[in-house]
């Protein structure tokens, strides 16, 4: 029995890291992408 409890908590803790490493992952991706379509919107302003 301690095994198999073991095994699932060894399985939910790697689940939630590469799950939390996923996330900063992609919202830093969007954070970027945001940034850089809100700098060209304003220098697109900036021309007018």
């Amino acid at each position: 029995m301690d095994e198999q409890i073991k095994i699932i908590l060894i399985i939910i803790i790697s689940v939630s890291i590469f799950g939390l490493l996923v996330f900063v992952f992609v919202r830093n991706y969007i954070k970027n992408k945001i940034n850089y379509y809100l700098e060209l919107k304003h220098k697109n302003k900036n021309l007018k």
